[in-house]
């Protein structure tokens, strides 16, 4: 009995070192593939995306016509641009929405593979991702009722601003007034204007323009504040997506598909200043 005991105390304590062995394999295995990320299990894939096969990018989903949802499908300008780059580079296109304030720390964390989200391309952004080339110029621009009378930066002082949390407009009405109130898109904050709420809405001169268009009774004011470069943001060190896509871009605007997008949406080549 005592030898039969030693007997199945051995084989128990054998399959409990099978078992810590799988586990660990399956552990390490996945590991793996994270810190590996697309490089196994597809020929188009590689270590510049987080999935296999998947190109990951991330959109606010309120910023018509850039990103919006129709009909319950996410869709517009740069939800067009990020399906057809995923496409000339042979993955799967991912999109996904995020307030706009948090998406640039998503692709610094590793979150996305890139942010097509219409981001002004800035020295404070630069030190956290890595810009592609310009994708398109705009500027901002202010908008008031129609009987609004601001028309310039200065005469922001002592005024209610509303703006896009996290947008180079929220950080250019800060030099003028602490007045300001902040929404997680610009077409909000415009809806709001109309409302009554607000003095004035600092924005994308575009993105107001197709607000007006599409029936809010606003109207521009002033000259445009700037003229800005908006680009595609991925992370930091990530040179092998930042060039493929940079190959990408260029290679639309040579065959004619990014003017394609360009008018769909504004009527005009925004790849060239007005």
């Amino acid at each position: 009995m005592k030898k039969t005991w030693k007997t199945i105390a051995g084989v128990v304590f054998s399959l409990s070192l099978l078992v810590s062995g799988c586990s660990q394999g399956a552990s390490t295995n996945s590991a793996g593939g994270q810190a590996g990320g697309a490089t196994a299990g597809n020929g188009n894939a590689s270590s510049m995306t987080k999935e296999a096969g998947v190109f990951v990018y991330a959109a606010s989903g309120e910023y018509q016509p850039f990103s919006y949802f129709k009909d319950g499908q996410l869709t517009g300008f740069d939800v067009e641009i990020g399906n057809e780059i995923a496409k000339r580079l042979g993955l799967e296109p991912k999109p996904v929405t995020s307030p706009f304030s948090g998406i640039i720390a998503g692709v610094k964390e590793g979150r996305y593979d890139a942010a097509i989200a219409s981001h002004a391309i800035t020295e404070e952004r630069k030190q956290q991702v890595d810009f592609v080339d310009p994708y398109y110029l705009s500027g901002g621009q202010l908008f008031v009722r129609p009987d609004g009378t601001i028309s310039t930066l200065e005469g922001l002082k002592g005024k209610e601003v509303a703006v896009a949390l996290g947008t180079t407009h929220e950080k250019m009405a800060r030099e003028y007034t602490d007045n300001i109130k902040t929404y997680d898109s610009d077409v909000t904050a415009l809806r709001a204007l109309e409302q009554g709420k607000h003095d004035v809405v600092i924005t994308d001169s575009v993105v107001g323009e197709i607000a007006i268009a599409q029936g809010l009774k606003l109207k521009k004011s002033g000259s445009p504040l700037s003229e800005v470069k908006h680009g595609i943001a991925v992370r930091k060190g990530n040179t092998e997506l930042l060039n493929k896509i940079n190959e990408v871009l260029k290679q639309m605007m040579e065959d004619g598909t990014y003017v394609k997008l360009s008018e769909k949406y504004f009527k005009r080549d925004i790849s060239k200043a007005e």
